[in-house]
């Protein structure tokens, strides 16, 4: 299974920016698809994710809540950020991650709750 995300660059404090993370592969589930995201010198922490089923159920950090939604696309097996509002905080790495196996009880903000893991992409927001 790989993981490419796209979509990220330079913008200035108050715009918008979406990324994208699309999963290819041999016969794989989805359950859930979420955002992290690693600022320099600080540990990677968990943006958001959806159910790729049940409903699409999501789940928000605090920090993006209001400001980000996290979208899919079946036919495309695409995870979409759509970042609103941004603020030089913001300025991180964002990877996209895949849980594949159904493990239960739903810990989306847990890194442990998935199984793959997208290379990244660049967010800087200028002030």
């Amino acid at each position: 299974v790989q993981l490419q995300a796209s979509g990220g660059g330079l913008v200035q404090a108050g715009g918008s920016l979406r990324v994208s993370c699309v999963a290819s592969g041999r016969s794989f589930s989805m359950y859930t698809m979420g955002w992290f995201r690693q600022a320099p010198g600080k540990e990677r922490e968990f943006v958001a994710a959806i159910r790729w089923r049940s409903g699409g159920t999501t789940n928000y950090a605090d920090s993006v809540k209001g400001r980000f939604t996290i979208s899919r696309d079946y036919a495309k097996n695409t995870v979409y950020l759509q970042m609103n509002a941004l603020k030089p905080e913001d300025t991180a790495v964002y990877y996209c991650a895949l849980q594949s196996t159904n493990g239960g009880v739903w810990r989306p903000s847990q890194e442990t709750q998935y199984d793959y893991w997208g290379r990244g992409t660049q967010v800087t927001v200028s002030s």
